[in-house]
């Protein structure tokens, strides 16, 4: 039995069951475990996150004109208008692989068969260059 365990035995059997104390530290070869420090740490954060909270400002009123944003003193365009599509979120990243996407686009169908078909196809091709290796 392990140094840092201690021997349990059961009352109705005569199995010996190894428990490890909330407080000892359990001893590893890469390092060492004890749960108090974690929670006193949570414990501590908990009540710093707390402070920070209590600290923040008391008058604010959701749903007034307080919880709109601040445009520089315009009016808030439509969702629609400021919605960032896509497109225009990865136009850089299409632009520089725009040969890639070039030949991939047209191979993608929207058949989950097709899809399937690719996967059993590489799959096999990765299974054949296994089998030739080894």
């Amino acid at each position: 039995m392990p140094w840092w365990t201690r021997a349990r035995i059961s009352a109705r059997s005569s199995e010996v069951h190894e428990t490890m104390d909330l407080t000892s530290t359990l001893l590893t070869g890469a390092g060492s475990w004890n749960p108090l420090p974690w929670v006193l740490g949570m414990v501590v954060a908990a009540i710093i996150a707390w402070l920070i909270y209590s600290m923040g400002e008391k008058g604010y009123k959701a749903g007034t004109a307080q919880a709109e944003p601040f445009i520089s003193g315009n009016p808030e365009p439509e969702k629609g208008m400021v919605h960032v599509r896509a497109g225009n979120l990865y136009w850089g990243y299409l632009e520089a692989l725009k040969g890639y996407y070039d030949r991939l686009v047209p191979l993608h169908t929207g058949d989950l068969h097709d899809y399937v078909l690719w996967y059993l196809g590489i799959t096999a091709l990765f299974l054949v260059l296994v089998v030739i290796s080894a």
